[in-house]
C-alpha cells in the first residue's frame, strides 16, 4: 500500500481498529461490509468481528472473531470488541451496513488529521437500492441538504470514526441503554472534551432504508433512554427541561397512535424509575459551547 497523498514521507499508514457488530442473522450483509473493509485503500486494519449472542463463522482470512455467549446490547458488544484491536483509530460498523468507496477511511482521517478540533466523524448515509434516505439520517434539527456538513451534537451509529484516544477519553459506549441513543451520548462527551462531532456529508455509508419501529421495544426504550440520557449526562437542572421537552414532543407526535404513545409513556417512567447508570454531566460551558453552535440541550 502506498503512502497517502500529503502524508509526511517516511511516515507509516494510519492504523485503525475495526469494530463490525452482528447478531449473525444478516450473513449476506456482514460479508459485503466485511469486503468493504478489506479493500480499503492506505490504511492498516486490525478488524474484530463481534458477534452478540453468536459465535461468528467463515470470516476472511484475517479477521478475527469474537463470540459472546448472551445478546449484551449494542453498546456493550461494541465496547467488547474495542479490546480486541488496536490503531490510532476506531471505526465502528454495524452488520447491515457497508463502505462504498474503497478510500473512504482515509479520506475520513484526513478530515480528522486536518481539523484536530473534529473528535468524532459520521459519514451521509446512503441506501444502496437508491431508496430515498429517511431525514433522521442527517442528525441534525434543521436537516438542510443531505450532502452539507456541519456539527452535530448526535449521531447514526453505524458507520463512525474517531481518534481512540477520545473514544477512550469519553468512557465508551454507554452499555445501560442496550439499543438507541448510546449514539446521542457519544457526541455530547465528545463536546465535553472540547472536540466537535462532525457530520461529513462529503463522505458516505451505505445502509438499507429500515424503520427503527421494526423493534418490538421501540418506543419503550426510546422513553426510557431518554430519561436515562438526560439523567446521566446533563446538569441537575437542565434534567428535567430536557426530559419534559421530549415528553411533550412524543405526546403530540404519538397523539393518533395511542397504543405507541402507551408504550412510550411507560418507557418515560421507567426512565425515571430505574438506575441509569453512571452520571457523568457536562461541564456548564461545554453547554454553552453547543448553545453557540446551535444546539443546547434541551431538546
Amino acid at each position: 500500500m502506498s503512502v497517502p497523498s500529503g502524508w509526511p514521507v517516511g511516515s507509516a499508514l494510519p492504523t485503525v481498529g475495526v469494530v463490525v457488530l452482528t447478531q449473525g442473522t444478516r450473513p449476506r450483509d456482514l460479508e459485503r461490509g466485511i469486503r468493504s473493509l478489506l479493500v480499503q485503500q492506505d490504511v492498516r486494519l486490525d478488524i474484530v468481528c463481534v458477534g452478540n449472542g453468536w459465535e461468528p463463522t467463515g470470516l476472511p482470512s484475517g479477521v478475527k472473531a469474537l463470540g459472546l455467549p448472551t445478546n449484551l446490547g449494542i453498546p456493550a458488544g461494541r465496547n467488547r470488541g474495542v479490546s480486541q484491536v488496536e490503531g490510532e483509530y476506531l471505526f465502528f460498523l454495524d452488520d447491515d451496513a457497508s463502505i462504498p468507496d474503497p478510500r473512504f477511511l482515509i479520506d475520513a482521517i484526513t478530515v480528522l488529521r486536518a481539523d484536530p478540533t473534529i473528535g468524532l466523524l459520521q459519514p451521509r448515509v446512503v441506501d444502496p437500492a437508491g431508496i430515498a434516505s429517511p431525514r433522521r439520517w442527517v442528525p441534525r434539527i434543521r436537516k438542510g441538504e443531505a450532502t452539507e456538513s456541519s456539527n452535530v451534537f448526535s449521531v447514526w451509529e453505524g458507520a463512525l470514526l474517531l481518534p481512540r484516544a477520545v473514544f477512550d477519553a469519553t468512557g465508551g459506549w454507554g452499555e445501560p441503554y442496550f439499543y438507541a441513543h448510546e449514539g446521542i451520548e457519544l457526541a455530547w462527551r465528545v463536546w465535553d472534551l472540547g472536540l466537535r462531532a462532525w457530520y461529513a456529508g462529503d463522505l458516505e455509508a451505505n445502509h438499507p432504508v429500515i424503520q427503527p419501529t421494526r423493534h418490538a421495544d421501540y418506543y419503550r426504550l426510546n422513553a426510557r433512554n431518554r430519561v436515562w440520557l438526560a439523567r446521566r449526562n446533563l446538569p441537575a437542572l437542565l434534567v428535567p427541561v430536557y426530559a419534559g421537552s421530549w415528553l411533550l414532543i412524543q405526546v403530540v407526535r404519538w397523539a393518533r397512535n395511542p397504543a405507541a404513545l402507551r408504550a412510550w409513556l411507560g418507557g418515560f417512567r421507567e426512565g425515571w424509575a430505574t438506575s441509569p447508570g453512571e452520571r457523568r454531566p457536562l461541564r456548564a460551558r461545554t453547554v454553552w459551547r453547543m448553545t453557540l453552535a446551535g444546539r443546547p440541550p434541551v431538546v
